[in-house]
């Protein structure tokens, strides 16, 4: 049986998420499609705001 990939909207996300855990700037957005874009800045942004709660460590 074939595995299904993941929506290409989850993966982004979740990439942004990892990019904002690293540190790693927003404009690093591997991403021009708008839709894709937002998707992976809304993952950024939700990683950027755990960092700044102390979730993670710098």
């Amino acid at each position: 049986m074939k595995r299904q990939k993941r929506n290409r909207l989850e993966r982004a996300n979740a990439q942004g998420f990892k990019a904002g855990v690293a540190g790693r700037s927003k404009d690093l957005c591997p991403y021009q499609e708008s839709d894709i874009r937002s998707e992976w800045l809304g993952g950024w942004r939700e990683a950027m705001e755990a960092r700044n709660d102390g979730y993670f460590i710098r």
